[in-house]
């Protein structure tokens, strides 16, 4: 086991979390000096959606071009590889700009990204898994979004699609030339697009939903919350030190990432203090339960029982779910409380913690150290099955099949 393959795994468990809608709970107030670029219109961003790259998938489904470019975009792989001969000439004049680095990148913050990434990449993989990846069926508007589109039908090949955005992020030459951050993120944007142009086109979701358009600019900033927002709250939570350098460049490959799917500028918080204002206010008031979301961290769940890998069965998972994410969530879920698993989590889990930054010599049973370990090399195990092979991610042209 090791800091990539981790990555790999817990980004794979967090695989809702990369098409995020969320309600409006109170009137948008956040400031736009509290950006990245410390200024902005100050729109409210559940009104906002992407414009540009919406209007261009939606050209491209009309003169049914979006199965050639999703075939010719499937090579398409590194940062500043070349653009694929054959484009439609609107789709390369966007892609060529939208693969820019915005004016603001900050190559020292990145270096300290990396070396951040390269310290707690265990850590993030559990985070990514059972905390952002079982948020997102709490976010109402986000788990019926999943449901209703193609990703409710095909978890498991979402599942590695969505994986591909949180593994590439650790990697250390993420936003290089030769990375492919850049081009996952920018992939991601145009799916983003294509599932606004056709979901409201479902009689199911729309029944369902109390929104004309997902994915709005806030609804985005809901899903990126429950990436690099959360995995700094679990830290302060198990009382991780983390390095404040390291911690602001890890901050600042998550801005760029935001910036990359296309995310305005004045909506991507300047700071950490910041982050966690915007997210207590499009975040934390409108998490919980919908029939969509219980359905979806059902699958979720389930997603072992092909693998004989004891430590990753159904209740283990359940009780990780219910350890990390409380017992609110949990029962929302329906996950019951575990009699074994549960206790020894809330007991020796911080221990555990402590032992492994050297803080603390002794205080938890051999074996609950071993388990907890075991646990995630077997989490690796399960995931890697669905990552070994190229992903790609693609404009989709479908809905659920069985809820057209």
């Amino acid at each position: 086991m090791n800091r990539r393959t981790v990555l790999k795994a817990g980004a794979a468990l967090g695989a809702a979390g990369a098409l995020t809608t969320a309600a409006q709970a109170t009137p948008w107030t956040w400031s736009p000096a509290r950006s990245v670029p410390g200024r902005g219109a100050g729109t409210d961003p559940h009104q906002v959606w992407d414009p540009e790259c919406d209007e261009l998938v939606a050209s491209l489904a009309e003169r049914g071009e979006i199965p050639r470019v999703n075939k010719l975009l499937k090579g398409w792989i590194h940062n500043e590889q070349p653009l694929p001969a054959g484009l439609p000439d609107d789709l390369h004049d966007f892609l060529t700009k939208a693969r820019k680095l915005p004016a603001w990148t900050d190559r020292s913050k990145l270096a300290a990204a990396a070396r951040f990434n390269e310290k707690r990449g265990t850590y993030l993989g559990v985070i990514y898994g059972f905390v952002s990846g079982m948020l997102s069926t709490v976010i109402p508007h986000e788990a019926r979004a999943v449901y209703y589109s193609w990703g409710g039908a095909a978890m498991k090949e979402r599942i590695s699609k969505t994986a591909k955005l949180g593994y590439d992020i650790g990697t250390a030459n993420a936003f290089a030339p030769d990375g492919e951050h850049i081009v996952t993120c920018i992939k991601t944007r145009l799916a983003h697009s294509g599932v606004r142009h056709i979901l409201p086109k479902s009689p199911y979701w729309q029944h369902s939903a109390d929104e004309k358009l997902p994915i709005s600019q806030a609804d985005m900033m809901v899903t990126w919350h429950s990436l690099p927002t959360s995995a700094m709250r679990q830290f302060k939570k198990w009382g991780v030190p983390v390095d404040e350098s390291e911690s602001a460049g890890f901050l600042h490959s998550w801005q760029l990432t935001a910036h990359f799917l296309g995310i305005r500028d004045e909506y991507i918080p300047a700071d950490w203090a910041s982050a966690e204002s915007q997210a207590r206010q499009v975040l934390d008031p409108i998490i919980g339960p919908t029939s969509e979301g219980i359905k979806l961290a059902d699958m979720l769940l389930d997603l072992g029982m092909n693998l004989d890998l004891t430590l990753l069965s159904r209740g283990v998972l359940g009780a990780l779910t219910r350890f990390m994410l409380g017992d609110q969530v949990a029962d929302w879920l329906h996950i019951p409380r575990e009699p074994v698993w549960s206790p020894m989590l809330e007991a020796a889990w911080g221990p555990y913690i402590q032992v492994r930054e050297g803080l603390l010599d002794v205080g938890m049973p051999p074996k609950a150290y071993w388990l907890f370990d075991e646990f995630l090399r077997q989490f690796v195990l399960l995931y890697m099955s669905e990552l070994r092979m190229p992903i790609s991610i693609q404009i989709p042209t479908m809905n659920n099949p069985h809820y057209r």
